[in-house]
């Protein structure tokens, strides 16, 4: 499929679902290669600090012992292994975030310079190596230009959570954000253009077709939104309905809900850590494909290099 071709806001979509029906296999098949170690070292870390929330919540809660005591007592206790936690967590997840975000943009830039999916693992590998300080360089403006934003973003989200029609808008805003962000990736790991630079650049092709691309981006959050609240919700559905087919009998042990509401955390846990990673990639497959549409307008790339090979041949 084409990465550089002038799309409109059905296209966004078609295109989108297009890319993974042809290549979807090869993508996630080095996207779990490359980030797999990476996810399940995260999901230990989350697994550990959830099995922690679960006892403090309930320690005392299901016991009926006093709150306050109980939560003072537990944080005594058990402090400086949740700090631990928290900071191996947010600096680990800091690198391994970068490395999954910046995947697709580096998948794009491979598939765009071999037309097509004609690269391996290792070609993957090496552009990272190549990309590491850009890479940092990126965390470190991104979160210096975020601040701000992040301001910005949500005062317009309370604005927008005061009327019903306003909600509804809140992924289109959503969508620009992280359009706007993911787009200077793409557009900096092609090393033609300096950070700030490349963060000018994409808000000038966002520009060329606004409300056509934050659209499509935002449509593609709300549609991962809902599908993945629909999957995670079964869990807790059987758990409701084996609680309410016990407890008739008898079975209200304080101990033993405790211990299943904790097994129920774990297994939503997971399956929300799961499925939100894939859905997160299908919406930035969305965002490159709207990037290179949008840079193709801007640039007209591809049909330069029609009219090149056309003379070339002659």
């Amino acid at each position: 499929m084409q990465l550089y071709k002038s799309r409109g806001f059905s296209e966004f979509f078609q295109d989108t679902f297009t890319f993974l029906k042809q290549n979807g296999k090869h993508y996630f098949k080095h996207f779990f290669i490359i980030n797999g170690i990476f996810l399940l070292i995260l999901m230990v870390i989350g697994y550990f600090i959830s099995k922690f929330y679960s006892e403090f919540l309930f320690s005392g809660i299901l016991q009926g012992e006093n709150s306050s005591t109980v939560i003072d007592d537990y944080m005594n206790e058990n402090f400086g292994v949740f700090i631990l936690l928290i900071v191996v967590f947010i600096v680990f997840g800091l690198i391994a975030g970068l490395i999954s975000y910046s995947y697709t943009a580096i998948y794009l830039k491979l598939y765009s310079e071999n037309d097509g999916k004609n690269f391996n693992t290792q070609q993957i590998i090496q552009v990272y190596k190549q990309n590491i300080g850009n890479l940092f360089v990126f965390l470190v403006c991104g979160i210096l230009l975020g601040i701000p934003l992040f301001i910005v973003l949500g005062i317009g989200a309370f604005v927008l959570m005061i009327t019903i029609v306003g909600i509804l808008l809140i992924p289109i805003l959503l969508g620009a954000f992280t359009l706007f962000y993911n787009m200077t990736l793409m557009e900096y790991l092609q090393q033609k253009r300096g950070i700030w630079d490349s963060f000018g650049y994409a808000w000038t092709l966002m520009t060329k077709k606004f409300w056509a691309a934050v659209g499509s981006v935002g449509i593609f959050y709300l549609m991962a939104y809902v599908a993945q609240n629909v999957i995670t919700i079964i869990p807790y559905m059987f758990f409701m309905g084996s609680m309410f087919t016990t407890i008739p009998e008898g079975n209200t042990d304080p101990a033993e809900i405790g211990a299943s509401f904790m097994v129920l955390m774990l297994v939503v846990f997971f399956i929300t850590f799961i499925v939100g990673t894939i859905l997160n990639n299908i919406t930035q497959l969305n965002q490159g494909i709207v990037f290179y549409s949008l840079k193709e307008d801007n640039e007209n790339i591809n049909t330069k290099s029609v009219i090149d090979q056309i003379g070339s041949g002659e």
